[in-house]
């Protein structure tokens, strides 16, 4: 086998990238384009590692202020354990600014991420609400897209619990296709429909209960959706509300951070974006 290469992602390498990120199911949410690769590829870095002339994994960040959010490091099963994923991540990772990433419970990535300088932080549960009837997810009735000014304050209040500020991101992503956002003085919810789902992310709050307010409200704003999805750090409170009103915990992450800059008890990350 040829020593892979390590390099930026190409567009002609964006095919391979899929193909990969088809093969571990990242794609459920992102029926179309753009979606998070492309999100990665405009504001933050993605690497392929190619082996024999084929993009065998590939590694993604996104950026907010000097916080590099590790979104993706995906390698083949084949090219597994060759060094390829050790090498996207260096790459990937370097100096000495804060990081953060959501890992599997595949007991070598997480390894390798601490080794890397992250540490376990807390759980993160994928919870899912089951659809109430037979309507697909749908644009709120008679709710906007997402206006400038409600953007830049959620973007405000996002840095703040999220560790740095993401407005391109954030302006970007309210910017697609059926994305809606709630937002007031002390909270602040994207949501986005994609086939029958919702997907909640970011979302945050001033305290605690602001954030949980604000996710319940995007939530019940989507009543008649199918499957609503979100994203909640074992920390908090928010997810036994979330338990006790019937939902369910579909997977589970491991939250690693470098330094202690998140406000893990005011904020729902998105399940891609971070």
């Amino acid at each position: 086998m040829a020593e892979p290469i390590v390099r930026p992602a190409a567009d002609a390498d964006m095919a391979g990238v899929r193909t990969v990120a088809g093969h571990f199911g990242l794609l459920g949410l992102w029926p179309a384009r753009p979606d998070f690769v492309d999100a990665e590829r405009e504001f933050g870095e993605v690497l392929v590692g190619e082996v024999d002339g084929t993009v065998a994994g590939f590694g993604g960040t996104l950026r907010r202020g000097t916080v590099t959010h590790l979104g993706d490091l995906f390698v083949l099963p084949e090219h597994q354990s060759s060094g390829v994923g050790r090498t996207i991540l260096s790459r990937l990772l370097t100096g000495d600014t804060p990081r953060v990433t959501f890992a599997s419970d595949d007991k070598r990535a997480l390894a390798l991420y601490v080794r890397n300088g992250m540490r376990p932080r807390c759980p993160l549960f994928y919870l899912k609400r089951r659809p109430y009837g037979d309507q697909a997810a749908r644009r709120e009735s008679g709710r906007a897209a997402p206006g400038e000014a409600d953007v830049k304050a959620a973007a405000a209040m996002d840095a703040h619990v999220s560790g740095g500020d993401r407005t391109s991101t954030l302006t970007w992503y309210a910017g697609l296709p059926d994305v809606t956002l709630h937002v007031s003085g002390s909270g602040y919810a994207f949501v986005r429909t994609s086939g029958d789902k919702a997907v909640i992310g970011p979302a945050g709050g001033a305290t605690p209960q602001d954030c949980a307010d604000v996710v319940l409200e995007a939530a019940n704003a989507h009543h008649g959706a199918g499957p609503v999805h979100v994203a909640v750090p074992g920390a908090h409170p928010l997810l036994a509300l979330l338990l006790d009103e019937g939902w369910h915990i579909g997977d589970m992450d491991t939250l690693l951070t470098s330094e202690d800059f998140m406000r893990l008890d005011c904020y729902a990350p998105h399940p891609d974006l971070g």
